[in-house]
């Protein structure tokens, strides 16, 4: 397959959090300056030839079937292409893949993608709850994110031994990462312990074993490569991406101790990138529930199945471990406003890959980062993109 390179030569974002003080407009704002900032040779915001908003939840804010156009007047690009996109939680992840498609086609030199989500304004009965009662009526019933991941923890504590301590690791982890976060909604450390004795959600899912809902907004700067020494001496590249689905509805799933559109999708991103899982550096991953990054870790390729309870209970994953996953804190830490967290993700593999991250900063011997969401009932379609700091 031929296709043009793509650079991303600028990221940002706001800090997560609850964000009653802030307009989805002035969140979408805030990201995008940030981005523009973060440029090095700086950058005219009418050099935007095209952009692509992510939201997912726009019932919770007014943007239901809009959003594609409220953006462009919000950052004050009024006039210009803008698509919304909205595939479930890998919304900004399909973004981002959309974006760099678009900038690989030749169609467009200079684009931008940005995720937006205000999650937080509604109360608990007019929020994510009442989606409980949304969609099919037999199928989707009571329908909740801990209802829909829990069967998959307790699969693979029968099938793996994995422990309640393993599940518990990984949100220690993500929590001492995100405590170094400055844009992270929580940044407090927590042990194991803490997780053990917070409240039950669903069996065995605690509280701490559970994201936040997050408001948030993050914003990146996609060219064509020939174009990317206007920006920056040190610009990222897209090295290859994937997406793909699987049954939505549990009753069909073929496994509860994989995700198969994770697999799928990792496969077609390592393909296309030239590379396996030995030769990603760090990777930013949907970890919505403790058991969904052990998951991940093991259909990505980092562990064998059965293994990442174990390897996070060890550290593997950890800031100085064989493969830091979720080094910005995750979606357990840093939040999960759905359309955005794929390209704050995305920003996070940026810093990484640049020597930007500060006191998070790892090693990157290889060059290689990697980026994940996976959602959608239960978890029906998963994007996987790679970026690269060579040339």
């Amino acid at each position: 397959m031929s296709w043009n390179r793509v650079a991303v030569v600028g990221a940002g974002l706001i800090k997560m959090g609850e964000l009653f003080d802030q307009s989805y407009e002035q969140m979408a704002a805030g990201a995008f300056s940030a981005a523009v900032a973060s440029v090095d040779k700086g950058f005219e915001p009418e050099l935007v030839e095209a952009a692509f908003v992510a939201t997912q939840r726009g019932t919770l804010w007014g943007q239901e079937g809009i959003g594609g156009n409220t953006v462009p007047t919000a950052i004050g690009l009024t006039g210009i292409p803008c698509t919304r996109i909205e595939n479930a939680c890998p919304s900004g992840s399909d973004a981002f893949r959309v974006g760099a498609m678009a900038v690989a086609s030749g169609v467009h030199d200079v684009v931008l993608v940005i995720g937006v989500e205000k999650m937080r304004d509604k109360s608990t009965e007019e929020g994510l709850l009442s989606r409980a009662a949304a969609g099919h009526p037999i199928f989707t019933r009571g329908e909740t994110a801990p209802v829909l991941f829990a069967p998959f923890a307790t699969r693979h504590m029968a099938d793996f031994g994995t422990t309640r301590e393993m599940l518990a690791s990984v949100a220690v982890k993500n929590h001492y990462n995100g405590a170094r976060d400055p844009y992270a909604h929580f940044q407090n450390e927590i042990t194991v312990d803490d997780v053990l004795k917070s409240v039950p959600v669903c069996h065995p899912l605690h509280l701490l074993d559970c994201c936040p809902q997050t408001d948030g907004a993050a914003a990146v700067l996609l060219v064509n490569a020939e174009r990317a020494e206007e920006f920056t001496e040190r610009p990222v590249w897209v090295a290859g991406f994937g997406v793909a689905t699987d049954h939505p509805y549990l009753h069909e799933k073929s496994s509860f101790t994989e995700i198969k559109a994770t697999r799928l999708a990792a496969e077609r991103a390592y393909a296309m990138a030239g590379v396996g899982p030995g030769d990603i550096d760090c990777a930013e991953v949907h970890d919505c529930f403790t058991i969904t990054e052990i998951l991940d870790i093991e259909d990505l390729g980092f562990v064998e199945k059965g293994k990442g309870g174990p390897a996070s209970l060890e550290g593997e994953t950890a800031l100085d471990g064989r493969i830091p996953v979720n080094t910005s804190g995750g979606l357990l830490a840093k939040g999960h406003p759905i359309g955005a967290t794929g390209v704050a993700q995305i920003t996070e593999c940026w810093w990484q890959l640049r020597g930007d991250a500060g006191e998070r900063q790892i090693e990157t011997r290889h060059g290689f980062a990697l980026q994940h969401n996976a959602g959608g009932r239960g978890s029906g379609v998963a994007v996987v993109n790679i970026l690269t700091n060579r040339r």
